[in-house]
C-alpha cells in the first residue's frame, strides 16, 4: 500500500492547453468530447514533469455535530484545500444553516477566513434546485446527487436516456448559476455498474453534467475502479476516496484497499476535480480528525509514489 477559483487565472491556464492535449484528454471515456469544466481545473500550472496536481477536499458531514464554522476550521486545520458541504442527510445541518443563516456573503467570508475553497454541495436531501442560486452566488461549483431506481441490464440504455432527459431542468439551472451536476453511482440504482457508466457517458450531451464516482459501491460489484475512471474520462467531476469496509476503515489508509492505482489512474486521465476522503458513520470529533489526517498523509504518499514511478 502507498501511501479560490479565480476566473482570469483559470482562463489563462485553459489557453495554455495545447490542441494536442485537448484532443487526447477529451477522447478519454467520452463519446461527445466533453472537457473538464474550467471550474474544476487544478490550481497553478501543469508541467511536462508534473502534469497533474492532486487537490484534496473532505466533507462537512464528518463533523456532523459541529457548527459549520467549526467544521470548516477543523478541515482547514488538517490541511485540506476545500470543503464539500452537506445538506440534511443523517441530520447534517450545514448546508441549510448556510442557506438560512450565513447566506452568500457569510459563506464567502467563512471560506476566506479559513482559507478553504468550495469543492461542492452534496444535495442528496433537498435536491439541487433548492440550493442552485446559493451555489451560483458563491461562485459556482459542483452539486452532487444520486441517480434513480435500478433496472434490468437490458433496459439500461433506455432508462439512462430517460433519466438524462429528466435532468434538463436542473442542467438549465446549472447553466444559469454557472455550476455543474455530478451524479453519484450507488448500489441498487440506475447508475451502478460499469455498463451503466458507459451508457451515461455515451448519452450525455451536456458539459454541465458528469459523474461522482464512489468506489465503495463499485467494490460491492467487484468492478474495477481504474476501468470506471477511464470510462468516465473527462466526465468525472467528483471522486470519493472511499473504500468498502466498516467504520473508519472506509477511509484511505485505514482499510485494506491500495489507493495507489486509483490515484495513478486519476493522474493519467488528468482528473480535474477534488479527491475527497469519505466515510459514513458518526464517530468522535477528535477521532475523526486523527483519521482524516492519516488519510490525507496516505493519499499524498500515494501521489508521491506515482510521481516517482514515472
Amino acid at each position: 500500500m502507498c501511501g479560490k477559483t479565480e476566473a482570469g487565472k483559470l482562463m489563462q491556464e485553459n489557453e495554455r492547453i495545447s490542441r494536442r492535449r485537448f484532443i487526447a484528454s477529451s477522447a478519454l471515456g467520452s463519446a461527445v468530447g466533453l472537457t473538464v469544466p474550467s471550474l474544476l481545473k487544478a490550481d497553478g500550472d501543469s508541467t511536462l514533469s508534473d502534469p497533474w496536481q492532486m487537490r484534496l477536499s473532505t466533507s462537512s458531514i464528518h463533523y456532523l455535530h459541529l457548527p459549520i464554522e467549526q467544521a470548516c476550521q477543523s478541515i482547514a486545520d488538517l490541511g485540506f484545500s476545500a470543503i464539500d458541504i452537506w445538506s440534511a442527510h443523517a441530520g447534517c445541518p450545514h448546508l441549510d444553516d448556510v442557506a438560512n443563516r450565513l447566506g452568500t456573503d457569510g459563506l464567502k467570508q467563512l471560506l476566506k477566513k479559513t482559507g478553504l475553497r468550495l469543492c461542492s454541495f452534496s444535495v442528496y436531501r433537498g435536491g439541487y434546485a433548492r440550493y442552485a442560486k446559493l451555489l451560483g452566488d458563491v461562485g459556482g461549483g459542483v452539486a452532487v446527487r444520486g441517480s434513480s431506481g435500478p433496472c434490468k441490464p437490458s433496459q439500461t440504455v433506455a432508462r439512462m436516456r430517460e433519466f438524462l432527459e429528466s435532468l434538463k431542468p436542473e442542467i438549465e439551472l446549472a447553466e444559469k448559476n454557472d455550476s455543474y451536476l455530478a451524479i453519484e453511482n450507488h448500489g441498487n440504482a440506475l447508475l451502478d455498474s460499469l455498463d451503466s457508466f458507459k451508457a451515461f457517458v455515451d448519452l450525455n450531451k451536456s458539459a454541465r453534467l458528469g459523474i461522482a464516482l464512489a468506489p465503495y459501491h463499485l467494490q460491492a460489484l467487484d468492478a474495477s475502479i481504474e476501468e470506471a475512471i477511464s470510462i468516465c474520462g473527462r466526465q468525472l467531476f467528483y471522486f470519493y476516496a472511499w473504500q468498502r469496509a466498516d467504520g473508519v476503515k472506509q477511509l484511505p489508509g485505514h482499510g485494506p484497499t491500495d489507493f495507489g492505482p486509483w490515484i495513478a489512474k486519476l493522474a493519467e486521465t488528468r482528473y480535474g476535480g477534488y479527491v475527497n476522503p469519505f466515510m459514513h458513520g458518526d464517530i468522535d470529533t477528535n477521532a475523526m480528525s486523527k483519521a482524516l489526517a492519516k488519510s490525507r498523509a496516505y493519499l499524498m504518499q500515494c501521489r508521491e509514489n506515482e510521481r516517482k514511478s514515472r
